[in-house]
């Protein structure tokens, strides 16, 4: 019995041993030459302070960016209005009528207008300026004043075309009045110059006197006068804007 217990101690030692063998690891075999040094990397790494102050910068760069092409913008489109407006002007302004001496004698007759209508009624003090300023520019400036005037028209029947056929009806209407008043003023005066050359005819039967003769001169003078009236009256008729018909602006807006 005791030969059995001490081989079963043996068998049980052994066991422990050979476990204890299998089980430990390998030594690692050492270089024979000097291992490198292991690189150290240092990691920048912000605090919380520097996050926020980084995430304002770039909201207030962004911020001012933003303004910057947008004040360009309106700067660009600023300098886009003004070249069209110059070009606008330079087209209406007709190259053979210097705006000089013309302007000044508008703004003369424009005043002079103010000056005499300064202790009438509240009409003329309100119709008279304009008037003078309106007849002034067609004297002085006619080219100009047409193409301002078409410019107007062209605006007029583009964004209110019911208000410009009513516009060119009224001018219509106004140059058949302008005509029939013409009209009947000459013939008035053929018949009073034919009823003044009769009575100044009986006179001469009657009394002898070369009234005729005398009254010949006279007569030129004034027929020379009339003439010249009605030369700048002509000249001013001719001068105002010629009214489209109004099948012509009803065919426009049709268009």
């Amino acid at each position: 019995m005791s030969w059995t217990r001490t081989l079963s101690r043996t068998g049980v030692l052994a066991a422990g041993v050979a476990v204890g063998v299998v089980t430990e690891p390998p030594k690692r075999k050492l270089s024979i030459y000097p291992e490198p040094e292991p690189e150290i990397v240092v990691v920048d790494t912000p605090s919380v302070l520097e996050t926020q102050i980084g995430v304002a910068r770039r909201a207030v760069t962004g911020v001012a960016q933003d303004v910057h092409g947008q004040v360009h913008g309106a700067v660009s489109k600023w300098i886009g209005i003004e070249q069209a407006v110059e070009h606008r002007v330079k087209s209406l302004i007709a190259p053979d009528e210097p705006l000089t001496p013309g302007l000044l004698y508008v703004g003369v007759a424009s005043l002079t207008g103010s000056i005499l209508a300064r202790n009438r009624s509240i009409f003329s003090r309100v119709l008279l300026p304009p008037t003078l300023l309106f007849f002034s520019l067609k004297y002085f400036l006619p080219k100009t004043t047409q193409n301002v005037e078409d410019y107007a028209g062209s605006l007029e029947e583009k964004h209110f075309p019911v208000l410009a056929q009513k516009h060119a009806i009224a001018i219509a209407h106004s140059h058949m009045a302008w005509d029939r008043l013409r009209d009947s003023t000459a013939s008035g005066r053929d018949k009073f110059q034919e009823g003044l050359g009769s009575a100044v005819h009986r006179v001469q039967e009657l009394t002898g006197l070369k009234v005729e003769e005398a009254l010949g001169r006279g007569t030129a003078a004034a027929s020379k006068v009339a003439e010249k009236v009605e030369g700048a009256l002509q000249h001013v008729s001719d001068a105002a804007p010629k009214a489209p018909q109004p099948s012509e602006v009803a065919k426009g807006k049709t268009e």
